[in-house]
Formats: structure tokens, C-alpha cells, sequence
């Protein structure tokens, strides 16, 4: 099965990764046919870079980012998602889980639930971290995990973030439960 694992440099989706690797891909634990092996893909949505203008003066005058600039940002911007990719693979692998990486661009919802259907023969899941808004926040501000429940073509997994402990920060372990030994680890993209 094609495990697809939606990531950003939010705590919740290095939260999601970290629930896949420890429950989804325990080490040492090889399934006995290659059928039941699981593969695992990192996906990033790269989302699209707008024009940039800037009002100044009087109405209608406005101060446009020049093409070179433009360009330029957007590089940036790949670059810095290849080495979140890459951060992520390392994890992985240090976990002894080979992963891909897959760099997507759009809009972050849209273009996750286009990755679940191109993924070769398609995903059989796709894992999103949820950044625990609640139903007022999400209303607000959108939820990439709302959507992708909602339209991808595989079934998905929303990892809720850690629990908050009595000084109002994020604990370290998760609130789901598995067999992994490895259960109470840190923040495993830290570099």
C-alpha cells in the first residue's frame, strides 16, 4: 500500500510523520509478503507565488515586484521546500523507512488530493496533520485536512496534534496509541 504523507514545517504534519513512522512502519517489523509492504511518500504542496503589488501614494499607484525579484522568490521557495523534502527523508531513513519525495504545486488541499490520484496506482492513504483549530478556526481560516477528507480519491488520515499540557504548550506524545517502542521521541525534524 502507498502511504502518502502531506508535509509543511508545521509541527502537526512533523507530528503526522512521526505517527506514520512509528505506526505504520515500525522498525525492524518486515511484513511477511511483498504485498503487504508498505511504501511510503513525502509530499509538499508548493503553493503559488502571486504577483506582488504594493500600494503607495495616491489611489491607483502601485509599486509592482520586478519579474527578476519574482523569480527569484520563487526559487527560494523551491529550494527551501526541497530541504524540508530532504529533512524528512533523512528522518526516515534513520528510522530504517526508505521514503520518496514528491514536490506538488497549488493551492496546498487541491493539490494533495491530486497527488493521492497520481500517485502510480494510487495511494491507499493519505496522512494529514491537523493543526487542532476547532470548528470556529477552521470556518475562519480553511482546513487543508477538512478538504482532503472531504475529495481525495483514497481514504485519509488526520493525525490530531499533541495534547496540551497545564502550561499551555504542546506535549511531545501523541494522543494516538501504538505498539511502537519508540513512543515518547522529540521533534524529529530538529535540525
Amino acid at each position: 500500500m502507498k502511504v502518502l504523507v502531506a508535509l509543511d514545517d508545521s509541527g502537526g504534519s512533523h507530528h503526522a510523520l512521526d505517527w506514520v513512522l512509528r505506526c505504520l512502519f515500525p522498525a525492524g517489523d518486515q511484513p511477511a509478503t511483498e504485498e503487504a509492504r508498505h511504501e511510503l511518500v513525502l509530499v509538499h504542496a508548493l503553493e503559488p507565488l502571486h504577483h506582488a503589488m504594493c500600494p503607495v501614494g495616491g489611489p491607483g499607484s502601485a509599486v509592482y515586484g520586478a519579474p527578476a525579484i519574482m523569480q527569484s522568490v520563487r526559487a527560494a521557495r523551491k529550494e527551501s521546500a526541497r530541504s524540508l523534502l530532504d529533512r524528512a527523508k533523512r528522518v526516515c531513513h534513520t528510522r530504517g523507512v526508505s521514503a520518496a519525495a514528491v514536490l506538488v504545486e497549488g493551492e496546498s488541499r487541491e493539490a494533495l488530493c491530486r497527488a493521492a490520484e497520481d500517485a502510480g496506482a494510487g495511494a491507499g492513504l493519505l496522512v494529514v496533520g491537523s493543526r487542532g483549530l476547532g470548528a470556529v478556526g477552521r470556518a475562519f481560516q480553511g482546513s487543508v485536512s477538512d478538504y482532503c477528507a472531504h475529495h481525495a480519491s483514497c481514504p485519509v488520515m488526520v493525525v490530531p496534534p499533541p495534547p496540551v499540557d497545564k502550561d499551555g504548550q504542546r506535549t511531545r506524545s501523541s494522543p494516538i496509541r501504538c505498539q511502537s517502542p519508540c513512543f515518547q521521541q522529540g521533534c524529529l525534524m530538529a535540525e
